[in-house]
């Protein structure tokens, strides 16, 4: 193995290889995080490949310019290989389970035959599924395989009803999650409370916490444009936007029933952005309910993003049940964009929130909670701006992106 080690202050170049079914041009949590990862390690000197699919997501369809068995391209100076995919948004368990099984197998094939042998191969998860994968192929390229996780699973899924609870799936899941942690050089989590979890289930699996976080020079008021706020208000509206999946464990659906309690008052409009499988039922929703104070916009590049976080005059976070360890990747956007958040989730998002007064915290499900969050906003523009710099403090001194990234190589830099 040429592991990069650290002798007498010099530091050899490291091969690092990424296996992830999501990556840009992409947009969403794991695409931005991942590829800021590897672009850092390209930065830094070392070689950097990602093992990937054909992008799909959010939408379910591949988009253009690209299908087909294979494709190699290059991004920021990282190797990129795509191989098939099954695209669905389904979220019905054959279609989806489809789409799992065809990446796990194309990137199985192609891995095996091109990938380069890495000295560390890193493994998003979820889906649970392609941990069988990069087993194999931390095998067969006698890599050391480190296992990301950035959502518990199976029990994220039991907690949002996907699964059932003792039924088979789960108990599959669950030996198929031991199968990949015991298998692991290594098991990286996006939040302390995931790696607390691992720690005291597995004990004997070494653990890192890879925290999430944000480039802390794309977010902030400097994005503010007039133009972009023209787009989303109107005579002075208070806008409070949601940018995002539209999936089941946002519970977006809680975003149109405060929207509804606050129908009758004058000045409040919701802006959701994105795409996903539950955008369609939820602009069903927004029809029948009549609902002139909820906007749809289709997702929008990673560029212009910024932009629009800044040009809200609050930002929605919101979790349809409290699923332990989660920790959204937008919250560390929003708090870097310099915003007042109203944050509907429980466990460590909340307390992140709560320490460092970001925003306002309401349990998921506490609709009324959201709608008395945003008059208390709308009412005060110094709280408004008290809580953003709060944010934006936070973001800057503790999850700057570079640095958490930076740290995480310092810690493979000293195995040789």
């Amino acid at each position: 193995m040429s592991l990069s080690n650290k002798v007498n202050g010099w530091v050899s170049r490291m091969k690092l290889a990424i296996l992830t079914q999501y990556y840009p041009p992409e947009v969403g949590a794991p695409q931005a995080r991942l590829s800021e990862i590897a672009a850092h390690f390209a930065k830094k000197g070392h070689k950097v490949t990602v093992l990937t699919a054909m992008p799909n997501y959010p939408s379910g369809k591949i988009h253009p310019g690209y299908g087909g068995a294979l494709r190699r391209d290059e991004q920021n100076g990282v190797k990129v290989i795509r191989t098939f995919v099954y695209p669905t948004q389904r979220a019905a368990f054959l279609p989806r389970l489809t789409n799992y099984f065809s990446f796990v197998l194309s990137s199985s094939i192609a891995g095996s035959l091109l990938l380069e042998q890495p000295d560390y191969l890193l493994v998003e998860s979820p889906p649970l599924f392609l941990g069988l994968a990069g087993v194999l192929l931390s095998r067969l390229k006698r890599a050391r395989l480190i296992f990301n996780v950035s959502d518990l699973w199976p029990e994220s899924a039991i907690r949002m009803g996907i699964l059932k609870e003792g039924g088979w799936p789960s108990q599959l899941s669950t030996r198929l999650e031991r199968f990949c942690y015991q298998h692991a050089w290594l098991i990286t989590g996006q939040s302390k409370s995931i790696i607390a979890n691992i720690a005291e289930r597995f004990p004997a699996c070494p653990t890192f916490h890879l925290s999430n976080g944000v480039d802390v020079d794309r977010f902030g008021q400097g994005q503010y444009s007039e133009a972009v706020r023209n787009t989303i208000a109107t005579n002075g509206d208070f806008v409070a936007l949601y940018a995002g999946l539209h999936g089941l464990a946002q519970g977006l659906d809680q975003i149109l029933a405060a929207s509804v309690a606050l129908s009758r008052e004058q000045g409040f409009k919701f802006v959701l952005v994105g795409d996903g499988p539950m955008k369609a039922t939820l602009l069903e929703q927004s029809k029948q309910k009549c609902l002139s104070n909820v906007a749809f916009l289709e997702p929008r590049p990673a560029k212009d993003i910024p932009p629009l976080l800044a040009a809200a005059d609050a930002l929605l976070i919101t979790l349809k049940v409290h699923i332990p360890g989660a920790v959204p990747s937008k919250l560390y956007e929003a708090m870097a964009s310099g915003r007042p958040i109203v944050l509907m989730a429980e466990g460590e998002a909340a307390e992140l929130v709560r320490n460092h007064e970001a925003g306002i915290v309401v349990a998921p499900g506490d609709v009324s909670g959201m709608a008395t969050a945003l008059r208390q906003l709308r009412a005060d523009p110094d709280l408004r701006r008290a809580l953003g710099e709060n944010g934006r403090r936070a973001a800057v001194k503790h999850f700057d992106r570079s640095k958490i990234v930076s740290a995480f190589i310092e810690h493979l830099e000293v195995y040789p």
